[in-house]
């Protein structure tokens, strides 16, 4: 399965991946993040539930502090 990525192309291994699993395999996991998946954002509570499909878009954006 193809998805992109802030613009990227990526193949993914296997069909019918959670947004969730995808923080996990982009090493993600415990980072502020915002998930935009074909122009919608996908609230932090539905990453277990939205399936990724082939050519999917997704943005994905993190938050930076400092001080």
């Amino acid at each position: 399965m193809h998805i992109f990525i802030n613009g990227n192309l990526r193949q993914l291994a296997s069909e019918n991946v959670t947004i969730s699993a995808l923080v996990v395999t982009l090493n993600l996991t415990g980072k502020r993040l915002a998930i935009e998946k074909n122009g919608e954002i996908v609230p932090r509570s539905q990453f277990d539930m939205v399936t990724l499909h082939d050519g999917d878009k997704l943005e994905i954006v993190g938050a930076v502090g400092g001080g």
